[in-house]
């Protein structure tokens, strides 16, 4: 018997406002069967025992799910992964049985984040409504063997497809394209030992009519782009080690003749991981574009961190577009940027999304060359100006970080940019002056179509009391690291939360701002000195800088009125120094009935958690809750917090970091077999090896059977072997929850389908 699944609720109603094609948002799918909301069971209802004349006047009680017209019905079933409609709706009556196989719903099926597809319900999907499928994801489905992957040849009318995570070699790629003759979008992994001379004939053939390709580069190589030469949309993540440096093969070495010149593409993009192979491998793909830049380019994207110095050969690049071509999406290293006069020359229609993340442009260069002073730009969906910590002020010569921001500025990009959906202003001081109706948060109310919104937690601070001697900060040790412990027993916050969380106070700028954007979906508040002491590729971090002083006047009250934002779905709470009990914590939970991903911090004092008790109360109300990360020095995840977290029935992914943090691994082994959903539980904390060892072996040796895609790294943080250790984790998992960063305005909406 197939064991029950819950869901979380899709949000109700619609995004208010709509820009272009860049914005569109595809229905959200659920993840089980379970999406009928407990209606299935109303089918075998039936008045064997007579109805009273109070049954017959109750029409919500006796309402029969078939009774719906088959309109409602595929609306109610779209919400249904395939593999659920496919293998068991449809055997439920006749009625779903034709319904579930409709065009409408087999045309596209998404296996992205469906846990509990195993390899046989893949290959007995794929046997059914194989033909009928045109739009197959299978990104991130990583406990899927390579004979699973076979499987998609049976689907000869494919027009898109992603494989991204999936077990693929060329030879398996090639046996598997040279039977898709219709593909015209694809998305793949370029692992090491990938060789292009395996790629039969019929492969190329279908590749040279791909018009969409997006490649994860684990190795140095040029993949199947020299194969696919009517390419519109190029896609390029390079994750590729710096060992690697050493193994650079001869084809990329002089294998700028055998990549095609595109003079079709459109979109390019290019994301790099922390390396300097990374640099030089992408080099090798600009040379290309270099030589002739295509004319029908509009969108060019390359997100590098760190420094990436710019050569010739990007010089020339820059220079061609600057001549060439006209742009709607623009992101670029920020050594491309800086001290450049670039964005002068280059030419700009009805843009979509700009992103100047960690560049030093300030103010007046962002009213004069991005905004033109005061210009139209009701076209811009999305703005990421996360570190540029002087975009907000007339200029950066002589100035401070922490000086106050120029309100006229920010005025001017709000009045011209007023559609925006997706703004990330983090990792920079933002400090408002106490003129009224002046301060950061009141001019950003005016974006009424605000999605998504990254601010440093400076910015939200309330300067009208920042001088009153009754505002103190919560300990003058919050800046210096480490405080004493408190118990976790003792409830240390009001008790009342309802009436708190409901009563608006009578001057909080922040409480106003999010009055003026309603329909926020994600926010993030991120301490603007704040690093992750999780690594990318260097060890751990092990001493933090200390926060913002304006951070210290934000606390459990701000985080509070979080709470009135109905359609919130996504929390980022980091380096809040303030947080003395987390009392707001709670309301968010009570009232945030759409939040799947929560992502909290060092919040308080570094040296202790004060905040454990509210935390746990909030868990409690998280029933939608999806993934959960916690970052926190001293964490202890005992049974009482696991018992908590047990009332999250959604949760599928669990990430702890810790240091000095300490486990239960008895309360881990518990949580694991009562929370059915959880396939990711990756621990990083002050545990010794052997204990962390032991955990992780239990775990799997239980649960791996009955959850195919079950992923347990548990493993102390201080080792030196943990750069080592997160390589071996799923790229979707270490991307999108493991690391720490703001996500806000990341990439252009709609980048990829």
């Amino acid at each position: 018997m197939r064991r029950k699944r819950s869901v979380a609720p899709e949000p109700a109603g619609k995004t208010p406002c709509g820009v272009g094609g860049w914005a569109k948002r595809r229905p959200g799918r659920a993840s089980s069967v379970s999406a009928l909301g407990g209606l299935l069971p109303t089918m075998s209802a039936s008045s064997e025992e007579g109805s009273t004349v109070e049954e017959s006047e109750d029409l919500t009680t006796s309402m029969n799910l078939m009774d719906f017209s088959d309109e409602i019905l595929l609306h109610i079933l779209r919400y249904i992964p395939v593999s659920d409609l496919v293998l068991s709706i449809r055997r439920v009556c006749r009625k779903l049985a034709v319904l579930s196989l409709d065009k409408s719903l087999t045309h596209l099926v998404i296996l992205h984040k469906d846990y509990q597809v195993d390899k046989d319900k893949v290959k007995q999907l794929m046997r059914e409504i194989g033909k009928e499928i045109h739009e197959l994801n299978v990104a991130g489905c990583y406990w899927l063997p390579g004979s699973t992957v076979d499987q998609v040849i049976h689907c000869k009318n494919l027009v898109r497809l992603n494989l991204s995570g999936c077990h693929l070699t060329s030879l398996r790629l090639s046996k598997m394209l040279s039977a898709l003759q219709h593909l015209r979008s694809l998305t793949i992994d370029v692992s090491p030992g990938f060789d292009s001379s395996h790629l039969s004939s019929e492969c190329k053939a279908t590749l040279s009519r791909v018009l969409e390709l997006k490649q994860t580069l684990y190795t140095p190589s040029y993949g199947v782009v020299p194969c696919c030469t009517s390419l519109e949309k190029l896609l390029l993540y390079f994750e590729i080690l710096d060992r690697s440096r050493f193994i650079l093969s001869g084809q990329l070495m002089v294998g700028e003749s055998n990549v095609p010149h595109y003079q079709n593409l459109r979109v390019f993009y290019a994301r790099l991981a922390p390396g300097l192979v990374n640099q030089e491998v992408v080099r090798l793909y600009l040379a290309v574009l270099s030589d002739r830049t295509p004319e029908k380019l509009h969108a060019f994207l390359i997100s590098a961190p760190g420094g990436f110095a710019e050569s010739c050969t990007v010089k020339n690049l820059l220079d061609s577009m600057a001549r060439n071509v006209t742009l709607d999406a623009l992101q670029l290293p920020r050594s491309w940027m800086n001290g450049s006069s670039l964005l002068q020359h280059l030419k700009f229609s009805n843009p979509v999304y700009f992103s100047f993340s960690r560049c030093s442009l300030s103010g007046g260069q962002l009213v004069q060359r991005v905004l033109n002073s005061g210009k139209d730009l009701r076209s811009l969906v999305g703005l990421n100006l996360s570190g540029c910590v002087h975009c907000l002020s007339p200029g950066s010569l002589l100035r401070k970080a922490e000086d106050d921001i120029d309100s006229g500025i920010v005025e001017t990009l709000v009045s011209s940019c007023c559609n925006l959906r997706h703004l990330n202003l983090s990792a920079a001081h933002h400090h408002s002056t106490e003129n009224l109706g002046k301060h950061l948060c009141q001019i950003l109310s005016r974006l009424k179509c605000l999605l998504s919104l990254a601010l440093p937690v400076c910015s939200i601070a309330d300067v009208s009391v920042a001088d009153k001697p009754s505002v103190q900060p919560a300990s003058g040790a919050a800046s210096q690291g480490f405080g004493k412990k408190v118990r976790i027993g003792v409830q240390t916050y009001a008790r009342n939360f309802q009436e708190e969380g409901n009563s608006r106070p009578s001057s909080s700028v922040f409480w106003s701002l999010l009055e003026g954007i309603p329909y926020l979906e994600r926010l993030e508040l991120i301490g603007s000195s704040f690093s992750s002491a999780m690594p990318r590729n260097e060890p751990a971090i092990r001493n933090s800088l200390p926060p913002c002083s304006r951070a210290q006047l934000v606390g459990d009250a701000e985080v509070a009125a979080i709470g009135q934002l109905a359609f919130l779905q996504s929390l980022t709470l980091a380096q809040l120094p303030n947080i003395l009990t987390g009392s707001g914590l709670i309301s968010i939970g009570a009232r945030c009935q759409h939040l799947r991903t929560l992502s909290l911090a060092n919040l308080g004092m570094m040296g202790k958690v004060a905040y454990m008790a509210a935390l746990m109360d909030m868990l409690k109300h998280c029933r939608c809750l999806r993934d959960l990360r916690l970052e926190q020095p001293y964490f202890n995840a005992n049974a009482q917090f696991f018992q908590a977290l047990s009332h999250c029935s959604s949760l599928q992914r669990l990430c702890i970091i810790s240091r000095r943090g300490t486990l239960q691994p008895d309360a881990v082994m518990a949580f694991m077999t009562t929370c059915l959903e959880v396939i990711m539980c990756h621990m990083f904390t002050g545990e010794s090896l052997t204990v962390c060892k032991n955990l992780q072996q239990s775990l799997i040796w239980s649960f791996q059977a009955e959850r195919p895609a079950l992923n347990i790294v548990i493993f102390p943080l201080l080792h030196e072997d943990l750069t080592e250790v997160i390589r071996d984790v799923p790229m979707m998992h270490l991307d999108e929850i493991t690391l720490f960063k703001s996500r806000v305005a990341e990439e252009p909406p709609n980048l990829w389908w």
